[in-house]
């Protein structure tokens, strides 16, 4: 998958990594090699796995807004989308990113 994505500074790539417990995503500058902004669902709650998804889609829409980052590609990282990878990109989208 990264040999065909790539993110830079003005459209990141929004790469997502699921566990079989957690899930994490990054928006990653590849030029630069910096991490712009991390969510994950790691603090315990009692939400499903896929509401917490959802909370993480959110999280990184809202942090990379308040950098006004609003493009990004969207890397699953190998995984199909469907399940909790397409709840976290359902709700980067609702949130304002574009993918």
């Amino acid at each position: 998958m990264r040999a065909r994505i790539s993110g830079s500074a003005l459209r990141p790539r929004l790469a997502a990594f699921r566990s079989n417990s957690h899930i994490l995503v990054q928006a990653i500058d590849d030029v630069n090699r910096v991490t712009l902004a991390a969510a994950s669902d790691i603090k315990p709650t009692k939400a499903t796995k896929t509401d917490r998804a959802k909370a993480v889609g959110t999280e990184i829409a809202k942090k990379l807004k308040e950098k006004k980052i609003i493009d990004v590609v969207f890397d699953r990282g190998g995984n199909l989308y469907h399940g909790r990878v397409k709840a976290l990109a359902e709700a980067a989208r609702a949130e304002g990113l574009n993918f």
